[in-house]
């Protein structure tokens, strides 16, 4: 005994002081069952005579204590609780069994003994398996949580991403909340605003300088590519333009097709913001000339730059994109246009601001436009230093020209010749954002199989390999794990106080409170395995007297009316064929697990039934202390004494109903999900009352017990370990104090389960608005159809999006009395309530494309106060050339109906704004090209003769009308439309077209004219 105590005290030091051996858990644990076990046997024979009752609850402890306390699987607990059990019978029965026939029947107490630790098994192995179950379901929450919280983490790096590739920092914060508080609201709504206008995200910054630059001969060239040189083109050209302006500390504004501006100055104001610019368009030039002289391909770039102040942001709903606004811009605008191909065309505000940086020339103004012309204002061009040497040193790259021979198109050699430059491709940064998610080893299933609630105790017990298969992003992998030490409800938390377990949030302690428990009928299924083994064990150990009987009936008809009410939902089509008025029987299992009340009265009232019956046996015990054994004229001889007092119950039924108090206390720990403060009142209230019956009020018959077992030893007195009521006592407080260390960790792990559950709710929905905010983001850059493409499973970045279509409607519709309503003064802050207006204008355009009838319009940019819209984009490639023309094409009514509602939308803000705003729509359809180009900003557009020619009907249209070209004009007449000849008017490009205007009083006549006016 000695050696087992003192070994069980070593192995307890070496556990809490030694972390290394943490990792020897499995032996470790059978090493203390081992000691605890050897202790018990000592016991068993130490301090008196040896009975059948001796030890019982000792051995309950230990083995409740192997299931609850020591970390072992549940096969290893099994074996332990049953090996305890059978150690204890068959020693017990062997030893008592060759004694002479002085001992009581040893057959029932060997029975009863059997019943109890059979109880106990059971209540322990119940006890670990739904700890195991609520600690692996937290741990699976808690895993998910985290792959939740990686998701949200990756979520909100793309939409910073995509905030970024779209807008400025600065302006990006602004424009995030409006639409998270549009997603909040439901999608497509405003967020109720004090006034009647839409948000403006426009800001003024002074000491700027623009940039336009237009790569010359490039329209003839796009004309000889096909779809993906086009786009590969494209993508190339202007990437590499963006990285001369990241060199150069410039900002791309836009692309519009082949035109290329962008600014410097902005958002942070730059004190060189001129140098930066004028160098950027020399080196743009220079790379055109490289590229000239190595493929031999006549194109070239003429650049324009002007230096002033500029209205910067964004206006209007949808495909946001960052513009500038000024007469600066404007002017910038025309410097580029009638520059000279191959130089840098300055202002002389952009001269002043260079001081002698670099040399120039006066630009010729014969050739002037009129803008300029009219300003009357001189300009220079500036003297590139390095192109005299460039032309020393000669063009290598020619060699590529006249290796690959005359017979290679220009547009194929230029292609080749592009890709050496390896321009990113658009939103390829983002594939760096979404490794974490895509491409790490999801967190390890064998982790979770391996996973048992002690394993979650120590870091250092995580499972062989384990490591090797979490990538570094799985660091707070570990932080989960220690979350689930129960040595951290201790520590200070921020969601738990440490001394009350109670979560800091009231709101949230209510939801736990308030939460439904659909285990409530298995915690009273096994409290009523508790009661019936009592039952057992008074029928052996008594002589069954009728009250008793009749009361264990009364009990008996309780218990099954409770297990009724808990499992009445399985019982639902049993309950279905019978009576209807029998049908509301189902729901009262329903109202037990999600009513909290009715849970805590049927839960305290199931244990002091259970409280009640384990002492029920002491009510037929007499309360006065007339213990026949303690006469003196009892000698020894007289051992054929009856155990059993005159008129009441054997005397060995007073060591059973210790026992049964113990099982007592079990019932209590079954609750698992019952509050900390009243599994504290139960177990304080029950040690009261058995410490009162045990030690005061029936103490006599456990001192008559032990009279009778020593009768006619006077001298002699049993050890503490062989005194019932001391033993018994101490067996009460023993299991108190444990059941209190295990209620409270179970209320931990409880409120544990609810916390990750409740925060996996929350990480999900917040991933679902990041997610839907990434979507918004993103389909705000590019066309529905086309935004899968670049983001989740199926992004294809690793290949530039291109798509070509046989039949697209572009519509350019313009407010060019904007022009002359836009000035800049004090009165209107620099322009900026000008741009309020427009901004007014393109968002009640923009909310037109939320009607289903224009679903198949697609937005593509505004250009200023012109608005550029396409339909039959959404259609898959080659579809059109399988269908007649007239089916292909149906969609150009959508868009004559699109162009209509503009007008009528103007119409309204001229009421609304006093002003006589007219619109001017150019529309043509035919092929075109449409792809994404541009890592740093992408941008969606489309290109092709079509939309060269729809632009060039809107600016040479007239106020009030649609302009459309011949072949349109009879596509829409098949259509229904009626169209009258304008006649032939000069287009620039394209020379002498004839174009019609589209009848717009009235909508489709019906059967088709025979002509067009």
């Amino acid at each position: 005994m000695l050696c087992g105590l003192g070994g069980f005290s070593l192995l307890l030091g070496l556990a809490s002081r030694e972390q290394r051996l943490q990792r020897w858990t499995r032996p470790l644990s059978g090493l203390v069952w081992a000691a605890l076990l050897a202790l018990g046997l000592g016991f068993l024979f130490t301090g008196g005579v040896v009975s059948a009752w001796d030890q019982v609850s000792f051995f309950l402890f230990v083995i409740f204590t192997v299931y609850a306390m020591l970390p072992l699987g549940m096969r290893d607990a099994a074996a332990a609780g049953l090996a305890s059990s059978l150690s204890h019978l068959l020693v017990l029965g062997l030893y008592l069994g060759l004694q002479p026939d002085s001992q009581p029947a040893l057959l029932p107490q060997l029975a009863a003994n059997a019943v109890l630790f059979l109880c106990g098994n059971v209540a322990g192995a119940y006890h670990k398996a739904l700890m195991e179950r609520a600690l692996r379901a937290t741990f699976r929450e808690a895993l998910s949580s985290l792959h939740s919280r990686r998701r949200l983490d990756t979520e909100k790096k793309h939409q910073e991403h995509l905030l970024l590739s779209i807008l400025p920092a600065y302006l990006a914060r602004e424009m995030k909340a409006e639409i998270m508080a549009r997603l909040q609201a439901g999608q497509g709504s405003r967020p109720e605003s004090t006034n009647n206008f839409h948000s403006l995200y426009v800001k003024r910054h002074q000491g700027v300088s623009v940039l336009y630059a237009d790569i010359v001969g490039f329209t003839r060239l796009a004309s000889e590519c096909s779809p993906k040189e086009l786009v590969l083109m494209l993508n190339e050209l202007f990437g590499k333009f963006d990285q001369i302006a990241k060199e150069h500390e410039c900002m791309r504004i836009k692309i519009l097709g082949d035109c290329y501006y962008c600014v410097s100055g902005l958002p942070l104001s730059l004190p060189d913001h001129a140098i930066n610019c004028v160098r950027m368009g020399l080196d743009m030039c220079r790379a055109i000339r490289k590229l000239r002289a190595a493929t031999g391909v006549d194109i070239n770039m003429r650049v324009g730059v002007h230096s002033g102040s500029v209205l910067c942001g964004v206006i209007g709903l949808q495909k946001w994109q960052y513009d500038v606004w000024s007469h600066d811009v404007t002017l910038a605008n025309h410097m580029e246009a009638s520059g000279v191909p191959g130089r840098v065309h300055i202002t002389g505000a952009t001269l002043a601001l260079l001081a002698g940086a670099y040399a120039v020339e006066d630009a010729a103004m014969e050739h002037g436009d009129p803008y300029l012309r009219e300003l009357g204002e001189p300009t220079y061009l500036v003297i590139d230093p390095r192109a005299e040497e460039e032309d020393e040193k000669g063009t290598a790259g020619r060699l590529l020209s006249s290796l690959e021979g005359p017979k290679m198109r220009p547009s194929l050699l230029m292609t080749r010749y592009l890709e050496s430059w390896g321009a990113a491709k658009p939103f390829a940064h983002l594939s760096h954002v979404e490794s974490p998610v895509s491409t790490s080893t999801p967190l390890p299933e064998k982790a979770l199989s391996s996973f048992s609630p002690q394993w979650s105790l120590d870091r250092s017990r995580t499972p062989r390999g384990l490591d090797d298969e979490l990538d570094t992003g799985d660091a707070k992998f570990f932080q989960v794990i220690e979350q689930l030490n129960s040595q951290k409800q201790w520590k200070q938390s921020e969601d738990f106080n440490p001394l009350t377990l109670y979560f800091r949030e009231k709101e949230m302690e209510k939801e736990y409170r308030l939460s439904a428990l659909p285990a409530f009928k298995y915690y009273a299924a096994c409290t009523f395995l508790v009661f019936f083994s009592n039952f057992i064990i008074q029928m052996l150990v008594t002589n069954r007297p009728p009250a008793l009987t009749i009361t264990y009936s009364i009990t008996f008809l309780l218990f099954f009316l409770l297990l009724f009410v808990c499992f009445s939902e399985h019982l639902t089509k049993c309950v279905l064929k019978g009576p209807k008025m029998l049908h509301w029987l189902p729901t009262l299992s329903v109202l037990v697990a999600t009513r909290p009340g009715l849970r805590v009265a049927l839960g305290t009232a199931t244990i002091l039934l259970v409280f009640s019956m384990a002492i029920t046996s002491l009510v037929f015990l007499p309360a006065a202390s007339n213990c026949p054994f303690r006469a003196p004229n009892v000698s020894f001889t007289a051992s054929n004494l009856s155990w059993e007092l005159p008129g009441s119950l054997p005397l060995i039924s007073v060591p059973y109903s210790v026992h049964c108090c113990v099982l007592g206390f079990l019932s209590c720990s079954l609750f698992l999900h019952m509050s900390f403060e009243l599994k504290l009142l139960l177990l304080l209230l029950w040690l009261a009352a058995c410490c009162s019956l045990f030690l005061h009020s029936h103490a006599w018959l456990s001192d008559c017990l032990i009279a009778r077992l020593y009768l006619g030893a006077l001298d002699s007195r049993p050890g503490v370990l062989k005194e019932p009521k001391l033993m018994g006592a101490i067996s009460f407080f023993i299991f108190f104090f444990t059941l209190l260390v295990l209620a409270r960790q179970n209320e931990y792990y409880c409120r544990l389960d609810f916390l990750w559950k409740k925060k996996l709710r929350q990480e999900q929905e917040e991933t679902e608005t990041m997610e839907n905010l990434t979507r918004l983001l993103l389909e705000n850059v590019l066309p529905a159809h086309v935004a899968p493409q670049f983001i989740g499973q199926n992004r294809r970045n690793e290949d530039l999006y291109h798509q070509s279509y046989e039949c697209v409607c572009v519509l350019f519709a313009s407010v060019p009395d904007f022009k002359e309503f836009y000035s800049e003064s004090s009165i209107n802050h620099e322009g900026l309530e000008c741009l309020r207006l427009l901004n007014e204008i393109i968002a009640d355009f923009d909310e037109l494309l939320s009607k289903p009838k224009f679903s198949g319009v697609e937005k593509i940019k505004t250009i200023c106060s012109t608005y550029m819209a396409a339909t039959g984009l959404n259609a898959t490639s080659g579809q059109d050339a399988q269908q007649d023309a007239e089916q292909s094409c149906s969609h150009l009514g959508t868009m004559v109906e699109f162009a209509v509602a503009l007008g009528s939308k103007l119409d309204v803000i001229n009421k609304h704004s006093f002003n006589n705003f007219r619109l001017r729509v150019g529309l043509n359809h035919g092929p075109v090209v449409a792809g994404v180009i541009g890592a740093q900003k992408p941008q969606y557009d489309i290109w092709g003769n079509t939309v060269n020619v729809a632009s060039r009907m809107e600016s040479t249209g007239v106020l009030g009308k649609i302009q459309v070209t011949e072949e349109t004009a009879c596509a829409l007449q098949s259509l229904g439309y009626t169209c009258y000849s304008r006649g032939i008017i000069k287009v620039k490009g394209k020379g002498q077209l004839c174009t019609y205007f589209l009848n717009t009083d009235l909508t489709r006549t019906g059967p088709p004219s025979a002509t067009l006016g």
